[in-house]
């Protein structure tokens, strides 16, 4: 199949802007929980639709009091946390527009950005986001007001506002509209100079909208439950930008949580409770790697292995009986399921807070069988694909047909086409209008309303999408031999030692791997196994571990052709990561500044 169209189920709001909801709530449902906020005894708080519309409604007086003006664009540099979900729609109620910026920017990111997108003021979380804004503030000529959330900055504005008329504010939320620009939301940089997204408010009304209504049933645990989620994902990002508004539009109760590890995320899951919760892949993946590492030091490492294969081969049943070509779990699979369910899959769900059921993950490819694990576990992942570009999903798998491996079928009112070479294009209401101040990128990637997305894919005979690679990123061997490097890189990341994979290979004669690992479960590797800590560059010359990553590199070749095999690979002292200029604020590999990066030991993969 090469094109592929649901139909729209709702309609984009021919009048208003993101911000109406927030009065609209207030008014129909005062006393409705629309979020959770945390105290400064770090208990969680519940704040009302009412309380909600006044803080928004507070902020943006001060915010018109202090000079900003319809259609100026405004910085905020923060964590995720409650202020920016506050700042976002008080902005929004003026007819401002919201320029997000990664809290890990370097001062030269964070200049570009600012200066792109000529921002008049910003927003910063504390003291240092200052510092990195002040040390390139005198190459930005148009930024006049500076914000800082932990120097009291919401109540400043509170109190600068505050004999301002309600109406005065309404005035300019009233003359929002749909077309009207939301947001300049930057893309990651993977290959260059990070674009401006330019996305309207229709964009996100439209997007949030759909999956609010199609995925609904998502959002609960069980019948009757209130829906609730805690977002963790960067707000600087298009996936948890989408999350927020949805979350306000469908009056879903959502709290905020700026830190990514497990001693921080684990304890507020457990205390807020989600139904639900929308991650990347990387989350559940350490869920997973966290309880199998638990098993094995508690010497349950078998029968772990034997519940995971019984929650696969479960998941795998049901999913073949909803498609018709299977009946579903035999009875004696049915009996081993329910027993592994209270010793093990029920220890998963605790981790998780109790209440999740269902989980949406997008950002990059999950892997087949981890999706099928946590949905033999109790708690099905549906995943889904999209870009900034697309605000967030594009395609998401259907709650009562999900196809795991795939990343679904377009969410209602969107056309996948796959294109002569493989490339995947977009059309729906959610395509942006384009890139800021960049008209010749604009014109490459938007082609009479359709997104050309420089990915690769294919779609089944049921539309359902399958992510093969990035044209940006295909290597072409000296033999001329293609190679997508996601795939592999992705099977050889299954195995826990290993946190990151870069496949190497342009006009040399075979493909190579780079490879890190996973720090925290090498430490429990070297535990199990009674070997002394070593430091990183005695670590990678270990034998034991080289035949662990060499497992890894086997099973992924089994993938691939001989011609598109890791001929061999070097295991690396220290982690790819964004302070080193090597990774993107959501993780993904910057690959030519890798390569620039290990240059040395490329080279060294290809002596003869």
């Amino acid at each position: 199949m090469r094109e592929f169209t649901n139909p729209p189920l709702t309609l984009a709001p021919p009048v208003g802007g993101l911000a109406d909801v927030v009065f609209e709530h207030a008014q129909d449902d005062p006393l409705h929980i629309a979020l959770g906020r945390k105290d400064d005894a770090g208990r969680w708080r519940d704040v009302t639709c009412a309380e909600f519309r006044d803080e928004v409604l507070a902020l943006a007086k001060g915010l018109l009091a202090e000079g900003v003006r319809f259609g100026d664009r405004v910085a905020i540099m923060s964590r995720t946390r409650y202020e920016w979900t506050l700042f976002d729609f008080a902005l929004w109620t003026i007819g401002a527009q919201v320029v997000p910026v990664y809290p890990t920017s370097s001062a030269e990111q964070c200049y570009w950005m600012l200066y792109d997108a000529e921002v008049t003021a910003a927003i910063v979380e504390h003291e240092d986001h200052a510092m990195t804004v002040a040390t390139v503030v005198d190459r930005l000529p148009r930024l006049s007001r500076l914000w800082q959330l932990d120097a009291g900055a919401v109540q400043e504005l509170y109190d600068a506002g505050a004999h301002l008329d309600d109406e005065v504010v309404h005035r300019h939320r009233k003359a929002v509209t749909p077309d009207s620009v939301a947001t300049v939301l930057y893309t990651s940089g993977t290959t260059g100079r990070p674009k401006g997204c330019v996305l309207s408010h229709g964009n996100f009304m439209y997007e949030a909208d759909t999956v609010i209504e199609r995925w609904e049933p998502v959002f609960h645990s069980k019948k009757g439950d209130e829906a609730a989620t805690l977002l963790f994902l960067p707000l600087a990002h298009v996936f948890g930008r989408m999350v927020e508004v949805a979350a306000i539009r469908g009056k879903v109760r959502f709290g905020h949580q700026p830190q990514l590890n497990a001693a921080a995320l684990l304890p507020d899951l457990a205390a807020f409770k989600p139904t639900f919760f929308l991650a990347v892949p990387y989350i559940f993946e350490k869920v997973f790697n966290a309880a199998r590492r638990k098993a094995e030091r508690e010497g349950r490492a078998g029968p772990f292995e034997k519940a995971v294969d019984i929650a696969v081969r479960y998941a795998d049943a049901v999913e073949e009986k909803a498609w018709g070509i299977g009946a579903g779990p035999s009875a004696a699979l049915r009996v081993q399921h329910q027993l592994f369910d209270k010793l093990v899959y029920a220890k998963v769900r605790e981790a998780m807070g109790g209440r999740v059921r269902h989980a949406m993950s997008g950002g990059s490819a999950m892997d087949r069988r981890l999706g099928l694990f946590f949905a033999g576990a109790g708690v099905r992942i549906y995943e889904g694909y999209g870009l900034t570009e697309s605000t967030a999903a594009a395609t998401a798998n259907p709650p009562e047909r999900t196809r795991y491996g795939t990343v679904g079928q377009p969410i209602p009112g969107v056309t996948v086409h796959i294109a002569d070479d493989g490339e995947i294009w977009l059309r729906g209401p959610n395509v942006f209008q384009g890139y800021l101040n960049n008209p010749k990128a604009t014109d490459e990637t938007l082609h009479d309303g359709w997104l050309a997305t420089g990915d690769l894919g294919s779609l089944d005979e049921d539309g359902y999408l399958t992510i093969t690679g990035r044209k940006k990123e295909i290597l072409v061997t000296s033999s001329g031999k293609s190679v997508a490097p996601g795939l592999l890189e992705e099977r050889v990341r299954d195995h826990p030692l290993i946190a990151q994979c870069l496949l190497v290979g342009n006009d040399r004669p075979y493909v190579a791997a780079l490879v890190t690992l996973d720090q925290e479960a090498v430490e429990h590797w070297l535990q199990m196994r009674n070997k002394p800590r070593l430091a990183p560059a005695e670590l990678v010359r270990d034998p034991d571990l080289e035949t662990e990553v060499r497992r890894a590199v086997v099973a992924a070749n089994t993938l691939v052709s001989q011609a598109e095999s890791i001929r061999t690979f070097r295991i690396l002292a220290q982690p790819f990561t964004e302070e080193h200029g090597l990774l993107t604020p959501s993780l993904k590999l910057k690959r030519k500044a890798i390569e620039k990066a290990y240059a040395k030991e490329v080279e060294a993969l290809y002596r003869t």
